[in-house]
């Protein structure tokens, strides 16, 4: 499982992110995601600000994105919060990275249903292409962490890298996966098993099937 640990604050940690502010474009959302909330509650806004300050630095390193120390003490200030109290939400929350992470955040699940389903081999495929769980590959592309249930589990085995979820996985189709995004491609999200479009069943309807085309009542025939 990933560690919740944030980073050493180092001297040269301080100098790399010392500085840090929103950009015109993050303060903007940032401000909107503020305004949502009444006066005197916009610490509120704490989980979207600790998102948009994780994106803006992915941006600036071309990466999925962490939250140095720095940066928690930047959203603590502009929400004028105990920088503990920012600092208990980034390390709680699994969408937050404590830790530099590559390019692509590679997160798959090991959660019974996955694992029953073969998430181990997706696990093997990972590090057959240099991942380990925790570290940053070596060409800066992939970081590999083993999470809990994503809530995929009918679609079983997946894997979420950075906003996208993969679905109907097998070593073969998450090779796929890596390769299009190792050049830069796109993948399409979602279920990777041809001819199934979201989770619906992979050999078709099999109960209630008037429903298919139109609303069916079936209670006259349960009576």
């Amino acid at each position: 499982m990933a560690d919740r640990t944030p980073a050493p604050d180092t001297p040269e940690l301080r100098e790399r992110w010392g500085a840090f502010a929103f950009d015109a474009d993050h303060k903007a959302q940032a401000d909107k995601a503020i305004a949502r909330y009444p006066e005197g509650r916009q610490k509120s806004a704490v989980m979207p600000l600790l998102d948009l300050a994780q994106r803006q630095v992915g941006k600036e390193t071309d990466t999925q994105g962490w939250l140095p120390l720095p940066v928690i003490e930047y959203v603590a200030s502009y929400l004028d919060m105990p920088v503990i109290r920012v600092l208990e939400v980034a390390t709680f929350y699994f969408m937050y990275n404590m830790k530099p992470v590559g390019k692509f955040h590679v997160q798959v699940c090991g959660t019974t249903p996955c694992m029953l389903r073969g998430s181990d081999a997706l696990f093997d495929t990972c590090k057959s292409r240099g991942m380990a769980k925790g570290k940053v590959s070596d060409d800066g592309l992939w970081t590999l962490t083993e999470v809990e249930c994503m809530g995929n589990c009918a679609t079983a085995p997946m894997v979420q890298i950075n906003d996208d979820n993969y679905e109907d996985l097998t070593p073969e189709r998450l090779d796929t996966v890596l390769n299009s995004l190792a050049k830069g491609e796109q993948p399409k999200p979602g279920t990777q098993e041809p001819g199934r479009h979201t989770s619906e069943p992979a050999g078709g309807v099999t109960t209630l099937e008037a429903m298919t085309d139109e609303n069916h009542d079936y209670r006259s025939e349960w009576a």
